[in-house]
């Protein structure tokens, strides 16, 4: 049986990259100042859900200006991973034509996620956005509201797409993400504005709206949420942080004053690749043979641990009286899944979490990787006392895991808002040709 220990090792598998020109991993967010010129009478475009029965032998989207990825709707291991073991699998990529996202759906993806990093190539490499922007920038639309309007119709269009799984799964499953801007990482009252704003223009009954876990929005994750939005936490690290969006979302539900929480629900994600890399980098540092045996190891083990605080916290008296009103937990998310270091398998951050009640959203590589050859096995929960092992090991070789959260939350809030500014760039870039072109 493969444990923690031997998970890292295994051999990679061969399999045919997909020459997609979508993003494949990083985690980055979305804006909001300025917001407030967006259209909130927005609608999206009346989507077909016929696709082309061709058969194809990728699951990658092909971000394109015209035309389709077809598929053929066989069942695939996606099915079984939901069907079988209760984790919905989620696509962490979206980019237009958004009906390239048919054959995902049709071979059992059941949710997609999104960031400005996500939005930014989309964006910036296709041309399928240049007439809603040149309409925007001729209409007098700066360059954020210009931004907020695309992504907005991306959005929609996508959750016009997972509306019949979010109808199937009574509100469970089949959301779309959409994150506040990363510019409010550290303003409370603002995340808790831009994301009733976000949620008002949106109007889609299966998205999500994102917010950091950052110290600053754990209130405003309470907030949002007693006002009845679902929620996608995101930029988790540790387990401390994790307890604290728990707390969060169950006093948000008892908050709210609704007698039926049914639609109010909510995913925390966990992010899990990163963690090894800072991780391994520190065990390099220390170079011991015991320091060294570690690597590839924290980020599984912690995520096993987040596990069993899920179960804990989701039981008892206090979860029970909101389960009497329909509450539904607030399941885990495996984030970052993508495999960095090439020496280690490439279903390294999928195969041993799988477990009920659990989403892994991935990017291309490691769908179809998982796709290709993942097995369906219930994995989360058979290790937990080699996860504590692990996780002891690493503090008494000096590691701090609040610290390592600290700086790994702080890189993603970096990051987000260095991808977020350059997409703007970008986009401005793009208004003075066509503001040159038109003289």
């Amino acid at each position: 049986m493969a444990t923690i220990s031997n998970l890292a090792n295994l051999p990679r598998a061969t399999f045919i990259d997909s020459k997609s020109s979508s993003s494949s991993a990083s985690v980055l967010p979305r804006s909001f100042v300025n917001f407030r010129g967006l259209n909130a009478k927005l609608s999206s475009s009346q989507l077909s859900l016929r696709y082309n029965q061709r058969s194809r032998p990728s699951l990658s989207v092909r971000c394109s200006v015209s035309g389709g990825n077809g598929t053929a709707g066989k069942r695939t291991t996606l099915h079984d991973l939901y069907e079988k073991e209760g984790q919905s699998p989620w696509y962490d990529n979206l980019c237009r034509p958004v009906t390239d996202l048919l054959p995902l759906i049709a071979r059992g993806v059941r949710g997609v996620t999104s960031n400005p990093a996500i939005f930014q190539k989309a964006i910036s490499t296709s041309n399928a956005y240049n007439d809603q922007f040149r309409t925007l920038v001729e209409s007098g639309k700066d360059i954020e509201s210009a931004y907020w309007e695309l992504v907005v119709k991306d959005i929609q269009d996508a959750c016009k797409l997972f509306e019949p799984i979010y109808d199937q799964t009574e509100g469970a499953d089949g959301y779309v993400s959409v994150e506040v801007s990363p510019r409010l990482a550290d303003d409370t009252q603002g995340t808790v504005e831009a994301a009733k704003y976000l949620s008002k223009v949106v109007n889609r009954r299966n998205v999500y709206i994102k917010i950091p876990a950052t110290a600053p929005c754990i209130p405003s994750i309470k907030d949002v949420i007693a006002s009845g939005i679902s929620v996608n936490v995101t930029l988790i690290f540790s387990i401390a942080r994790y307890e604290a969006v728990i707390d969060a979302y169950l006093d948000g539900l008892e908050a709210s004053g609704l007698d039926d929480l049914s639609r109010v629900t909510s995913v925390a994600s966990f992010f899990v690749s990163r963690v090894d890399t800072l991780m391994d980098k520190m065990l390099e540092q220390i170079g011991t043979p015991e320091a060294l045996d570690l690597r590839g190891k924290a980020a599984v083990a912690q995520a096993a641990l987040a596990y069993k605080l899920y179960q804990q916290k989701f039981s008892g008296p206090r979860w029970e009286a909101l389960v009497k009103k329909g509450a539904k937990k607030q399941r885990l998310l495996w984030a970052s899944t993508s495999v960095k270091n090439p020496a280690y398998s490439d279903t390294l951050y999928v195969a041993p979490l799988i477990g009920p009640d659990t989403v892994s959203t991935m990017p291309d590589q490691a769908l179809e990787a998982f796709a290709d050859h993942g097995i369906v096995k219930r994995t989360i929960d058979a290790n937990v006392s080699e996860a504590e092992g692990i996780y002891s090991a690493l503090e008494k070789l000096g590691i701090d895991w609040n610290k390592v959260g600290e700086q790994l939350e702080d890189e993603g809030v970096d990051s987000f808002k260095k991808s977020f500014e350059s997409l703007l760039g970008t986009l401005q870039d793009k208004a003075n040709t066509l503001k040159l072109a038109s003289h």
